[in-house]
């Protein structure tokens, strides 16, 4: 049966808004809604025009036989600055300070429509980069790397502090705390990473990148790439970072009667913009 245009339109965003950077042949459109594909790639170009305008992000489109249509999903400067300059006004509340350092932020890594938005901007960044997994460690980092790597269309990969019988055999490997200075383990199966993966790391805080730099050894021990890290929150950290090279979103500085909440680096590292 032939369906609509309007029809069309409206299941064809939705079907590839569902599964961005996969590759959808003409033909299948064609065979879904029982048109032509001359008809399929002009409602291609209205989405593309649309999703361009409205800062949705790419339909970038593949010409011959085995070509097709994919979505890249990016937020533009100004929606991640407004985004980011309302968290930094939630977070310099001060009912959210807590004792150490800290600032409450429970509430908003738990907050589906927060954390989307949070793994936009992150995956803006690797726009052109090729990714295959997304990593990070059993802690409050899990939401946000598991919105980035849906927006990036990867498997999300969990390092944990204890081994599990039901991951089978494990690679370990110690780092010491940035924070505590505790010598901890992590441990990954060993079907986590195919060697040479492409890999992203996402954590929630970053203070002396102990955490990160775990991370890191981990993916040297599958002998995959490290292609970058991103953080939500870095805060203040006197002396040396065991980690240089990062995107953090949010900065904390932590004075002597007060924690102030600013805008990270993201600007130069996502968008190119001098700090």
């Amino acid at each position: 049966m032939k369906i609509k245009r309007s029809e069309r339109l409206i299941d064809m965003t939705h079907y590839l808004l569902e599964r961005p950077h996969d590759l959808v042949p003409l033909t299948y459109f064609a065979k879904r809604y029982g048109s032509a594909k001359s008809s399929i790639s002009e409602d291609l170009a209205i989405v593309k025009h649309t999703f361009q305008e409205r800062g949705i992000g790419i339909v970038e489109t593949v010409p011959g036989v085995t070509g097709g249509a994919r979505y890249i999903p990016y937020i533009l400067k100004e929606e991640a600055d407004e985004f980011i300059n309302g968290m930094i006004d939630t977070l310099n509340s001060k009912n959210r300070f807590l004792p150490g350092g800290y600032i409450y932020m429970s509430d908003i890594l738990g907050q589906p429509t927060l954390l989307n938005k949070i793994g936009r901007i992150i995956a803006t960044q690797y726009l052109n980069k090729s990714i295959d997994a997304v990593l990070t460690v059993a802690t409050r980092g899990v939401p946000l790397a598991e919105a980035t790597a849906s927006y990036l269309n990867v498997p999300l990969v969990i390092a944990r502090h204890d081994s599990q019988i039901t991951e089978g055999s494990t690679i370990s490997v110690n780092y010491v705390s940035g924070f505590s200075k505790k010598v901890k383990k992590m441990t990954l199966s060993k079907r986590s990473l195919p060697e040479g993966a492409n890999v992203l790391i996402i954590d929630d805080y970053l203070r002396g990148g102990g955490t990160i730099k775990g991370l890191e050894s981990l993916i040297n021990e599958f002998n995959c790439n490290l292609v970058g890290s991103s953080v939500f929150v870095e805060g203040t950290h006197t002396g040396q970072r065991k980690v240089e090279d990062y995107t953090s979103l949010l900065e904390m500085h932590i004075g002597e009667d007060e924690i102030k909440v600013t805008a990270g680096n993201y600007e130069n590292r996502i968008f190119g913009i001098e700090e």
